[in-house]
């Protein structure tokens, strides 16, 4: 277990409501290969696409598993649920009749400003959008004290010890179901801070995507991304590591992709990343029995 400052963080109460589905201005997402397409999206309770399925191959564009969660008192207040929610925190429902119902942080999705939070099929039944969700934010301010040149952000330090990260002397080792090259990141890159929102992988590129076995890619993954520095916002960098996890499916918009959510990065390299196909928040939680 590494040493961290988790004496020292604040753990507080952040709340949103179930958020419904939205299309932006038309019915019509426009393909990279020029074809005018009409498929579900962000937002809602999504019944058959949770943490540990599939991130690419369904007949959608940027759809959300679980549950999406937003907070309607207004932008500040979103922001306060994008930024404080961390990949592990608590989730519970506060209203409606699977009121005391507990799930878990999934990711952030950038742009609709989306906290993802995953919730066993039998209370998804039971949800309507507008129930209010309770999220107890704790990792905001994490640190690993012998390890200066990791930076860690949105991530419950409980999940943080439960993924089986390992000490090599001043490098951290860390399990990961794949390795994606920073050149094909697209979406959210050149943002300004990584303390909410994601940025996407681009799977346009077949031979790309061969290379690097990323048509395997499921929702929940722990991936590294090689020569991506996220720091101070989104860069490439030469050396640098990033470590993120996959937060909603692919999307037929150039440009876009399968989204990763940050969770720790190194500008001078100090993460390791070791394949392992079990790393995965629904495995590593025990969020499902049929993984």
């Amino acid at each position: 277990m590494l040493r961290t400052n988790v004496e020292n963080l604040v753990k507080i109460s952040i709340i949103g409501e179930v958020s419904s589905p939205v299309f932006r201005r038309s019915a019509y997402k426009i393909s990279s290969d020029g074809r005018p397409v009409v498929l579900p999206g962000v937002g809602g309770i999504t019944y058959n696409v949770r943490v540990g399925d599939p991130a690419v191959g369904w007949m959608a564009d940027h759809v959300e598993p679980g549950v999406s969660v937003k907070n309607r008192e207004g932008d500040d207040a979103n922001m306060a649920l994008n930024i404080l929610a961390c990949v592990g925190n608590e989730a519970t429902v506060a209203s409606g009749d699977a009121k005391g119902a507990k799930g878990v942080v999934t990711g952030k999705h950038g742009g609709i400003e989306h906290v993802l939070v995953d919730f066993p099929p039998e209370t998804m039944e039971k949800m309507m959008i507008g129930d209010k969700i309770l999220i107890k934010a704790l990792g905001l301010g994490l640190e690993l004290p012998d390890y200066p040149n990791v930076k860690v952000m949105n991530i419950d330090p409980n999940f943080l010890n439960s993924i089986g990260i390992k000490s090599l002397g001043d490098i951290i080792e860390v399990p990961v179901t794949h390795i994606v090259p920073a050149y094909i990141m697209g979406s959210g890159l050149g943002a300004d801070q990584t303390y909410s929102g994601d940025y996407d992988i681009q799977l346009f590129d077949e031979s790309i995507v061969k290379e690097y076995g990323l048509s395997d890619l499921r929702l929940g993954d722990l991936v590294a991304i090689q020569d991506a520095d996220h720091s101070y916002g989104r860069i490439y960098l030469k050396g640098a590591i990033t470590i993120g996890i996959v937060v909603h499916t692919n999307s037929v918009i150039s440009g876009h992709g399968p989204g990763v959510t940050t969770l720790l990065t190194s500008k001078t390299g100090k993460i390791l990343p070791i394949i392992d196909s079990n790393a995965n928040i629904a495995k590593i939680l025990k969020l499902r029995s049929d993984l």
